[in-house]
């Protein structure tokens, strides 16, 4: 075959310009019925987004539930009510760093490159990676208030528990983009895994995911006070069970947006460009 040939389904490939929306969506379509096929061939994929909220929910309520709920006035009961909504800033975070490992081995094992081949938007290929990892998010997201609500979580506000997951699906998908980043960048899956274990420890328990930050030191709660994970916690928090959360809720989205806008031209033009 010659390298005409070739070149010609490449330079369409990555020529997003002349791709219309109709045709984008399409491509974005087939190839989120490919990821959910592959899900379907290895059931395993699935692990993290079934168990870890059922693993994380009871080990929090039932290691922690005691103590904590009475710094909060209460008991175990009291607890479950502060940790579960928290909890979907957690999911959200977690859920988005199997996005990066994922996409790293498709170049590993040279799917991406028979994919930036294809006369297709090359976005699509990142953008069904994200309604792959979204449906997978809402997975988690939905065993785990099952598992709240067995544990004594009660649900008094529906139309905020909608709120809180939309929410917390919009920080989730910016989030995605910053590993999809990494997916790209890194050299393997293990070192993406790594550098988000490093990002991911600090957020997390930096925040008022599991525990109020009052008791905190002086400049560990000014960093919680500057991390969105706090405020997606509080937005879900206050939404949920109530309490004020119009500022909150500005500062998660201002994030996203912000995430979103400076991270996912980057991911696309490295998705490009990649040798």
């Amino acid at each position: 075959m010659s390298a005409t040939t070739l070149a010609a389904p490449l330079t369409a490939g990555q020529d997003d310009a002349h791709i219309g929306l109709r045709a984008h969506v399409r491509h974005t379509g087939a190839l989120v019925r490919r990821n959910l096929l592959w899900i379907r061939q290895d059931p395993e994929s699935m692990f993290d987004a079934v168990l870890m909220p059922i693993v994380f929910t009871l080990l929090f309520v039932y290691v922690f539930g005691g103590s904590i709920g009475q710094a909060l006035g209460g008991g175990q009961d009291q607890y479950v009510q502060y940790v579960v909504p928290g909890m979907m800033a957690m999911m959200s975070m977690n859920i988005a760093m199997a996005v990066g490992t994922g996409f790293n081995q498709d170049f590993q094992n040279g799917i991406m490159d028979r994919f930036r081949t294809l006369p297709i938007g090359q976005g699509s290929v990142l953008f069904a990676k994200i309604v792959v990892e979204l449906m997978r998010l809402l997975i988690a997201t939905t065993i785990m208030m099952i598992v709240g609500v067995l544990v004594g979580f009660d649900i008094t506000n529906w139309g905020g528990l909608l709120a809180s997951v939309g929410l917390s699906a919009l920080f989730g998908t910016s989030i995605m983009w910053i590993f999809l980043v990494l997916g790209v960048a890194m050299k393997s899956a293990q070192s993406v895994q790594a550098m988000g274990f490093l990002v991911l420890m600090p957020l997390q328990f930096g925040s008022s995911i599991f525990a109020p930050t009052q008791s905190m030191p002086g400049w560990l709660q000014g960093f919680t006070d500057y991390n969105p994970l706090s405020s997606l916690a509080d937005s879900a928090r206050g939404l949920m069970v109530g309490g004020p959360v119009a500022h909150d809720v500005w500062v998660t989205v201002g994030w996203s947006v912000a995430l979103t806008l400076v991270m996912a031209p980057i991911a696309i033009h490295k998705f490009r460009t990649k040798n």
